[in-house]
């Protein structure tokens, strides 16, 4: 259904695919980030987990995002910030 010439349902869908490409992203983060690791690369093993961390920290966006799609959340309060 369309809400303020906005496809709502297609919305969502879109959004919680952005979740799950970053969510495999993630996934690849964390096993390079052993592979360094292991590798005794430290400073790449440690770059990579702070990406993960912010990859992290933009899925708990998102799924505040699709909250605010699904009327849980007041949306005058959701900000959003460049990671």
């Amino acid at each position: 259904m369309c809400e303020n010439s906005v496809n709502v349902p297609q919305l969502k869908i879109s959004v919680a695919q952005v979740d799950d490409a970053i969510a495999l992203a993630q996934q690849w983060l964390e096993q390079l980030h052993h592979l360094a690791d292991h590798g005794k690369k430290p400073g790449a093993s440690a770059e990579l987990a702070q990406a993960n961390v912010l990859l992290g920290e933009a899925r708990a966006k998102v799924h505040a995002a699709i909250d605010a799609l699904d009327g849980r959340t007041d949306d005058a309060g959701i900000t959003v910030e460049l990671v």
